[in-house]
């Protein structure tokens, strides 16, 4: 195992250089280099520049303003293994066999389990393969849940792999001594975030002048947190500063109570967990620190920058076994509802992208999907496209420079499974503004206008009928196109 070292370096980045640098940050113009920032669990607006006044985020917040974000893009999947394989094919979770986290739950219901793949098929061809056959160096760094050995991310193009396993929260916890059968940690008490951080900012030395660079090579790193999974982990750096802006909120944490599906289960109703928002400022921070390496070896101008998350936020849980309320640990409001679920709390997700030819300062009501990372960063990377692979997936690229509009399109959502949110088997699709969850525990359905209502609180299935069974009838023809597999009741054959 490869093992970077890394000195530190401040924390905000400037923003501004020669247009044009080399990958090795050479002054001469070449292929641009991509880097992708993917959180887990983090809600669509667990951020400064999308709402939060709790959680601190100051350099996301800079890298929105230098690029594009994205105000309605999903994830495919409300949970994170199925979204992450959506992104490294272009393929949509269906198509590729893996709709539930690995390895899933079996929970009682009405419901058998539905069995899926436990890992990422290396049959399937990965953006880091294809970037990797077009000359790129490829870095990966964080959490992969996409197979246990044998199926990881050096089996999927990635030339190093730095803590990613098949494990979907952090093995042994965020402070060292942990157990990361793919990270030595370098000792005790060291914070997971802050080493993968320096590992993927060393890398980005390296490949831009270090001693192990390779003239003229550009690369793909990616850096996939573990933040911010579940086990809240307070970050000691900065959670003091955010427990002393708790005892200035009014009041007791909000509840809301959610029932969709045939469960009881409630909602975090107000951001104010400083556990969880030292997390998501020690993110920042890991960004910052990624990002001032690329301006410090002259090359941000010529990076393509991505950041997202895989699913929304832990705001639901199910009532406790003596019927206690218990909640997740952020709010998705104005959202409905969090991971887990299909309502817009648990699959929109925050997206930026900044880099050559995006217009900066840019707030796109555009739609955009999970899949469409694949295509997007080969068409910004002046690569051709490979529809025969990212079939589920179109470039933003248009978007991002001003070019034009996407075509209109349905998503859809198949989460034919149980959840430890409270989740029951159901599926989704949005067309234009207008949005059906089905719920199979209940044999329900609900509709929703998302341009008048996008916390989805006003249900106009029965006021709807005939653009309620539009969407059932394209959901169910989307469906059995993809053959995808849908729950059995229990004892049925």
């Amino acid at each position: 195992m490869l093992r970077l070292s890394l000195a530190l370096v401040p924390m905000l980045f400037v923003v501004g250089n020669a247009a044009g640098a080399s990958p090795r940050g050479d002054g001469e113009a070449g292929p641009p280099n991509v880097v992708l920032f993917l959180v887990d669990d983090l809600g669509a607006n667990d951020l400064g520049c999308t709402g939060s006044t709790f959680y601190e985020t100051p350099n996301i917040d800079a890298l929105a303003a230098s690029g594009t974000r994205f105000a309605q893009a999903y994830a495919a999947c409300p949970v994170c293994s199925p979204t992450r394989a959506s992104i490294m094919t272009g393929r949509h979770p269906v198509r590729v066999d893996i709709t539930d986290w690995i390895p899933g739950a079996r929970r009682k219901g009405r419901f058998q389990h539905v069995d899926d793949r436990n890992e990422l098929a290396l049959e399937e061809v990965t953006l880091a393969e294809t970037l990797k056959e077009e000359g790129y160096g490829t870095f990966f760094a964080g959490k992969w849940h996409l197979g246990d050995e044998g199926h990881w991310p050096t089996e999927q193009g990635f030339d190093f792999n730095i803590g990613g396993n098949h494990k979907g929260s952090p093995p042994g916890g965020y402070y060292a001594p942990w157990t990361n059968p793919t990270l030595t940690a370098r000792a005790d008490g060291e914070y997971l975030t802050d080493r993968l951080s320096d590992e993927t900012a060393a890398y980005v030395q390296n490949a831009t002048g270090g001693e192990q660079g390779e003239a003229g090579k550009p690369f793909f790193a990616m850096l996939s947190f573990y933040n911010v999974h579940t086990p809240i982990t307070a970050d000691e750096q900065t959670v003091a500063g955010f427990e002393e802006a708790a005892t200035r909120l009014e009041g007791e944490t909000p509840v809301i109570l959610e029932d969709g599906g045939g469960n009881e289960a409630a909602s975090r109703g107000r951001q104010d967990l400083p556990a969880y928002a030292s997390m998501v400022a020690a993110v920042d921070r890991a960004v910052g620190k990624v990002l001032n390496t690329l301006e410090n070896q002259g090359v941000r101008d010529n990076t393509v920058v991505i950041f997202f998350s895989d699913n929304g936020g832990l705001c639901t849980l199910p009532r406790g076994r003596n019927g206690q309320t218990r909640i997740g640990p952020t709010s998705n409001l104005p959202l409905r509802s969090g991971k887990g679920w299909l309502y817009e709390g648990g699959v929109r997700e925050p997206l930026i992208i900044a880099g050559p030819g995006v217009q900066a300062g840019q707030i796109s009501q555009q739609v955009a999907f999970s899949t469409d990372l694949f295509p997007t960063v080969l068409d910004l990377c002046g690569l051709k496209a490979r529809p025969e692979l990212h079939v589920d997936g179109v470039s933003l690229a248009p978007v991002l420079n001003g070019s034009g509009d996407l075509e209109p399109r349905d998503l859809v959502w198949h989460y034919p499974h149980y959840h430890g949110s409270a989740w029951t088997p159901g599926a989704s699709l949005r067309r234009g503004d207008w949005k059906v969850i089905e719920f199979y525990e209940t044999d329900s359905a609900e509709l929703y206008h998302l341009g008048k209502d996008p916390g989805e609180l006003n249900d106009l299935s029965e006021e709807r009928p005939e653009k309620l069974a539009e969407l059932r009838t394209a959901l169910r023809d989307w469906q059995r196109e993809m053959n995808a597999k849908m729950p059995v009741e229990v004892g049925a054959k």
